[in-house]
């Protein structure tokens, strides 16, 4: 028996529940997940912060767009999504066209002495800091609440979601898209790509043309709090050329060595070399050895050429809408998309100006 909805979206992360639980206030939607549960690949290993500034100037509009959701997050959350944390760049004499670069075209960042960024950072190796700036408006971003409120709006609409159904066959027949799945066959005459890393392999399989995402894999170690610091109101630290990255998480530090590998779309994992490479690089910029790392893993951010993310439909299949590309910026630019992505698919005037609409279009890419 085939089941219909006036939606399919191939995807259960951060990106397609979120278009799906906007989609179904108006529309009949079922989200098809490969894993057993939501959340799985990027969304769950996230670095969880919205960083406004982060991105280009298409990202920094969605950035800006998705901001009031998370922090009133009507209908998805009973309290606000974000809690105080601030980023701050630091930059070596050879980073300073890195740093001057990212604070062109940003907005409420202030400029620091190397003085004042130890304050706020007290290991950094102060000598080594050439300039810094900092975004206190910086929040880290509830995650998981965030994407069950998210799937809570979509099944209280009538929504469902299918885990354990990766889609083994996609076909477009008498003005219907219908996936086949181990857990049954769906149809829908709109199909919308959120799957991640593996967005252009459903491309392909529905005979689609990729967008020629690139998965990239993202490293990040847990270590100890440096002995005798309570790290907890510590900003996010970043090396102005993303080096290496620093966050507190659960009294813990979080260090990344901000690694871009191109790889194959799989359960990413975190090599060893190239983490021991990016930890070695912060603990030159610290005061504190690295002496233990508790837990490790890898993420993957995928990007198209421009890198900025991919919503539209495509040009060469109808009824075929792309939710892709978001690199390490999905998470923070959720609400937005997902919004779009309702608008665009429910023949809605976007809410977001013509300008990033058309940025974000796949038409682009051909």
């Amino acid at each position: 028996m085939t089941e219909r909805a006036d939606f399919l979206v191939v995807g259960g992360g951060i990106a397609g529940v979120g278009a799906a639980a906007r989609l179904s206030l108006d529309a009949s939607v079922i989200v098809l997940e490969t894993e057993d549960a939501i959340g799985r690949h990027s969304t769950g290993r996230s670095a969880a912060i919205y960083i406004r500034n982060y991105g280009n100037r298409t990202l920094r509009a969605l950035n800006a767009a998705s901001e009031p959701v998370l922090k009133e997050p009507e209908g998805i959350s009973d309290r606000t999504l974000l809690s105080p944390r601030g980023e701050m760049l630091i930059a070596t004499e050879e980073e300073l066209p890195d740093l001057k670069a990212y604070l062109e075209g940003a907005s409420g960042l202030e400029e620091l002495s190397a003085k004042e960024a130890v304050d706020l950072f007290p290991i950094l190796r102060e000598e080594l800091i050439a300039a810094a700036a900092i975004e206190r408006a910086a929040q880290d971003i509830d995650v998981d609440r965030l994407l069950q409120g998210f799937a809570r709006l979509l099944r209280h609409n009538g929504g469902r979601i299918v885990t354990d159904a990766p889609a083994k066959a996609i076909l477009r027949d008498g003005g219907v898209w219908r996936v086949a799945t181990p857990k049954g066959d769906f149809e829908a005459p709109v199909v919308i790509n959120a799957a991640g890393a593996w967005a252009d392999e459903i491309a392909r399989l529905a005979g689609v043309r990729p967008v020629g995402l690139v998965p990239m894999r993202r490293s990040a170690a847990i270590l100890p709090a440096p002995e005798g610091h309570n790290v907890s109101a510590w900003p996010l630290v970043a090396s102005a050329s993303e080096s290496w990255y620093a966050k507190p998480e659960a009294g813990k530090l979080m260090v990344s060595p901000a690694d871009e590998d191109p790889v194959d779309p799989h359960d990413a994992w975190a090599d060893d070399m190239v983490l021991a490479e990016g930890l070695y690089r912060f603990e030159q910029a610290v005061t504190v050895p690295v002496t233990r790392v508790e837990r490790s893993w890898a993420g993957l951010r995928s990007f198209v050429a421009d890198r900025t993310p991919v919503a539209g439909f495509a040009p060469d299949a109808q009824g075929f809408f792309w939710l892709a590309g978001q690199g390490g910026y999905g998470v923070q630019t959720a609400p937005a998309l997902s919004q779009l992505t309702a608008d665009l698919c429910l023949a809605r005037a976007p809410s977001l100006d013509p300008e990033t609409v058309a940025a974000l279009d796949p038409k682009r890419l051909f």
